[in-house]
């Protein structure tokens, strides 16, 4: 089988990542780079024969490639996803899919009308601890509760990243889709209301915008959860990393090891790393104390971050290779999207929204 040509627009953190991982993988080839200051990047030398190109539609028109890899910002998301899939190309799209829901959905329509593949950038979903702890989470029973959160005290480099990022996306739209897709992975119940509240916390970013949020869901067999998110050099780096599952039978943490040392809340390794899985059990003996301990599963040998990339791009090919069915892949983007844009409508109407 010939191999499938890829298009990476966009070479920031993530896009990178990406474009190398094409590199290692057969299967793929590189077909060209694209991004608006592509003539001043010093490319890894993977990269640097590749044909370069500062205008997306230039870039498709002349590679013509079999596949389109979007790592831009997001209010670009949609509208390069679909021209790539109308011009006959399969798509990997970084989260969030959109910066609204009907856009969300003319992506995920556009797929299923032109046959393209279209896989979205949930990064936890090909990690093979998270993968575990929502294994684990399922058998707690229903209702469960989520207690989750990432905060990120940012400064140099990363507040810089961070400030362009809020130039059209807040911390719990941006980074909470992920979170909020773990819940719903989990309960599979339908939510039903969102509730926000955000704070700004600094003026340097746009008006009405603001760099920390609260976003509370619930569902409709009596699943409730929050998620937390802040940038920015005020954030404060403790409790900063909380994942947590509790059910009727107990909960599950991913936790930080003793051994760990000193991590800090803009490493983006520790955005995904797990290092333990802590899983407790509620059942009681009959003198009322706790029939079974407590259980740590290591998860020390996890990929990092660039083999997190390698392995999305992997499940794309084999989506490609093996015609995959993406429906539910596709729905849950949008499901998870509709949730965290709900939250951020609830931070600035004050109200609680009703799906």
């Amino acid at each position: 089988m010939n191999a499938q040509r890829v298009l990476v627009v966009g070479l920031g953190n993530m896009g990178l990542s990406h474009a190398l991982a094409y590199t290692r993988i057969e299967g793929y080839e590189i077909a060209g780079l694209c991004t608006r200051n592509i003539d001043a990047m010093d490319l890894p030398a993977a990269l640097r024969d590749a044909s370069r190109f500062t205008d997306f539609d230039e870039a498709l028109a002349a590679t013509r490639p079999d596949v389109v890899s979007i790592n831009t910002w997001s209010d670009t998301h949609a509208p390069y996803a679909i021209r790539a899939m109308e011009a006959g190309a399969h798509v990997f799209v970084e989260k969030p899919l959109a910066d609204t829901v009907d856009d969300a959905q003319r992506v995920v329509d556009t797929a299923m009308r032109t046959g393209r593949k279209l896989v979205i950038g949930y990064i936890l979903r090909h990690h093979p601890s998270w993968i575990k702890f929502i294994e684990i989470a399922r058998t707690l029973g229903a209702p469960h509760v989520f207690r989750m959160n990432l905060n990120q005290q940012s400064s140099g480099t990363a507040w810089d990243a961070h400030k362009r990022l809020l130039q059209s996306l807040s911390p719990i739209v941006d980074c909470g889709v992920h979170y909020v897709d773990v819940m719903c992975q989990i309960t599979k119940a339908k939510p039903v209301q969102v509730h926000g509240v955000g704070a700004r916390l600094t003026e340097d970013m746009p008006e009405g915008m603001y760099n920390y949020g609260h976003l509370h869901v619930t569902f409709d067999d009596g699943s409730v959860g929050w998620y937390e998110a802040g940038w920015g050099p005020m954030m404060s780096e403790t409790a900063y990393f909380v994942k947590d599952v509790i059910g009727p039978k107990g909960s599950v943490s991913i936790v930080m090891a003793e051994t760990v040392g000193d991590i800090r809340s803009d490493d983006i390794n520790a955005h995904t790393k797990t290092n333990q899985i802590l899983l407790h059990h509620a059942a009681l003996k009959d003198d009322g104390s706790f029939a079974k301990a407590d259980e740590r599963i290591s998860t020390t040998d996890e990929p990092d971050h660039d083999g997190l990339c390698e392995r999305e791009q992997r499940f794309l090919l084999r989506a490609i290779q093996e015609d995959v069915d993406l429906t539910d892949h596709m729905n849950d983007a949008v499901r998870s999207l509709r949730i965290v844009l709900a939250a951020d409508e609830a931070v600035r109407t004050g109200k609680v929204v009703t799906l």
